[in-house]
């Protein structure tokens, strides 16, 4: 749910004196677009603030798209979307309604992060306000042609999808790009039950402490963010020392560590209808910082009651929005052209033509995934491909070895590590962790990093092949399935998969000897048994643990090797495990951190591996 993901642009449109900044005086312009400021009157009597920007000179009746979000639409903002964030539908002539949601910047009402779909007939939520704002739209604008679609990235990608719930009969599609699905299992707060620090710190400080601001966490000039969270436990009382007071989803995190109903209650697909009535566009990109699993979700479980082939998804290689704007690389990947304005040309301007416009065809077949590695973009009817796959196993061994063939060994040493909380494994070089929402932050590519550095440290352990002497595609869902044991009573395991690139001149000098992370996640062990049921592991006892790594689509070319790192800490990215087992582990105390060893096995009894889905040759 991105808040950096605009460009800090110079103010070019007016403001209407003594307003918010995201208010605009009428007859303001942007190129060919006036915009003038609206309060759009909900059921209940509150009132949401929207801009609405239309072409000048148009001679026909235009649709309406929509964006609603909490982060705000300041001139600067608004100058890039119309200019080039948005260009290409802007070129072919929409009306464009930019909404604060309730409580936020000039919007009536109370916030309500994520707020929950509404339980009486009496009570409101975003489809709600979604349909309210619809309805006075088609209403009272002049010169539409009675169509609407709702459409955004991140937080906006949510109130897309949220749109369905309830449709207006003039809401003829949305896309809802790079949406949260779940905020306990895989979205921005947490994954697999395990606090992402930084980001969710950084964000509840800067939407939830000043409904009429964005003001980032100011960490008093620190020369090291790392260090700073590293000295703040518990956890359980960082809002009240550093803020003096509660804030709301802060106070969530704390009260509800398990996977409990309030989780569960939130989760996108359980809340949006069971069959798929207004066509969606899900966009997702392979290297989303923030919200991968969301828009992969949100499509497969709609696809269960798709049976009118509304439901389609596009995967590029993107960063968190990265469609939105320059997509010829991802950091010092290059791609060959840039992909997110073929997309929105190509895909996304097409797409709102025939569903709003009644012009043009869809050009699209249900999935179009890019493929790193190769460049290429794959069309097919599934995600993931339902045929031409195979699964094939690949097996941790001995002395760090990662091979097809299974183990054959009854009995092997595991490989084996200290985990010292105290010193936790940072999740890139320590100097480039920045607040993600300060100046310089290089938080948006932080999955571009090379990962070999870390394999240096004692506390992670690297598996890898020998140089491939073909080619291998990577072509739909992964899985670590790990046979470990811990001298604890709790413990984190992190795993991610690799492509290394040679280090010699077959690859130019800036990727030589690169470790690529592919797929990565963590997973918190006391969830073992159930994301609901948090219990101790027994100490020195082998466990199993299944992973999800999501799903990838990546050729790893000859020569390369496959690697795997696993290590125990993530940080700050994922909060500290203390490796002893608390109800709560934001109730841990600095004295509860201790060191432990962990040990992952790769006998014929427990054959730790990574689950593959490949391309069949």
């Amino acid at each position: 749910m991105a808040i950096s993901e605009r460009p800090a642009l110079s103010q070019s449109v007016e403001v209407r004196s003594g307003g918010l900044s995201d208010q605009v005086a009428p007859g303001a312009a942007i190129g060919n677009y006036v915009g003038e400021d609206l309060m759009i009157p909900m059921r209940d009597g509150a009132r949401l603030h929207a801009q609405v920007w239309r072409p000048r000179d148009s001679a026909e009746d235009l649709p309406i798209l929509i964006s609603r979000s909490p982060y705000g639409f300041a001139p600067d903002y608004v100058k890039h979307l119309l200019g080039s964030s948005y260009k290409e539908l802007a070129d072919d002539g929409f009306i464009f309604v930019l909404q604060d949601i309730r409580g936020r910047l000039g919007s009536e009402g109370e916030f309500v992060n994520l707020r929950p779909r509404r339980t009486d007939a009496d009570g409101v939520d975003e489809s709600t306000d979604t349909y309210d704002t619809i309805d006075w739209l088609v209403s009272h604008l002049p010169a539409t042609n009675g169509r609407a679609a709702v459409m955004g990235v991140s937080y906006g990608g949510w109130t897309a999808a949220m749109a369905t719930i309830e449709p207006h009969p003039a809401l003829k599609a949305i896309s809802s790009q790079a949406s949260p699905d779940d905020m306990f299992i895989g979205d921005d707060f947490h994954h697999n039950g395990a606090l992402r620090l930084d980001y969710a710190w950084g964000w509840v400080t800067a939407l939830e402490t000043d409904g009429r601001t964005m003001k980032p966490f100011d960490f008093g000039g620190t020369s090291s963010v790392f260090d700073w969270y590293l000295e703040q436990d518990p956890l359980a009382s960082l809002d009240r020392r550093q803020l003096g007071k509660t804030v709301p989803s802060w106070r969530n995190f704390v009260d509800h560590p398990t996977y409990d109903a309030f989780w569960r209650s939130q989760r996108t697909t359980g809340n949006l209808p069971t069959e798929v009535a207004v066509p969606n566009l899900v966009v997702a990109g392979w290297y989303d910082q923030e919200d991968f699993y969301g828009p992969m979700n949100i499509y497969r479980e709609q696809e269960k009651g798709d049976t009118n082939g509304l439901n389609y998804l596009v995967v590029g290689p993107w960063n968190h929005g990265g469609w939105r704007g320059d997509g010829s690389h991802y950091g010092p990947f290059e791609f060959g052209s840039d992909t997110g304005k073929w997309f929105r040309s190509e895909v996304e301007l097409p797409w709102f033509r025939y569903w709003l416009k009644d012009e043009g065809e869809l050009p699209l077949a249900e999935t179009l995934v890019y493929q790193t590695g190769s460049k290429q973009w794959q069309r097919s009817d599934a995600w993931p491909p339902a045929t031409g796959v195979v699964e094939r196993r690949l097996y941790l061994g001995p002395r760090g070895r990662l091979s097809f063939d299974p183990p054959s060994a009854t009995s092997a040493e595991p490989s084996t590590f200290v985990s010292d909380p105290n010193d936790p494994v940072p999740y890139r070089a320590k100097g480039d962790i920045l607040p993600f929402l300060s100046p310089g932050s290089s938080w948006s590519v932080w999955q571009a990093d090379d990962q070999a550095r870390f394999a240096q440290r004692d506390d992670v352990l690297l598996w890898q092949t020998e140089p491939l002497e073909e080619d291998l595609v990577f072509e739909g869902e992964l899985e670590a399935q790990l046979f470990a044991s811990t001298t604890g009573t709790d413990a984190d395991w992190v795993v991610k998969l690799l492509d290394i690139y040679p280090a010699d001149e077959s690859v130019e000098p800036s990727l030589a000897g690169r470790q690529r992370m592919i797929a990565g996640d963590v997973f918190r062990g006391r969830f073992r048994e159930g994301f609901d049921n948090a219990r101790a592991l027994e100490p020195d006892a082998v466990l199993s643990y299944r992973i999800d790594l999501h799903s990838a689509s990546h050729v790893i070319r000859k020569g390369h090797r496959i690697g795997v790192q696993i290590q125990s800490s993530w940080f700050p990215l994922i909060s500290r495990n203390p490796q002893i087992f608390l109800d709560n582990i934001l109730e841990a105390r600095a004295e509860d951190f201790r060191a432990q060893t962990h040990s992952l096995f790769h006998d014929r009894l427990h054959p730790s591996a990574i689950s593959l889905t490949v391309r069949s040759p």
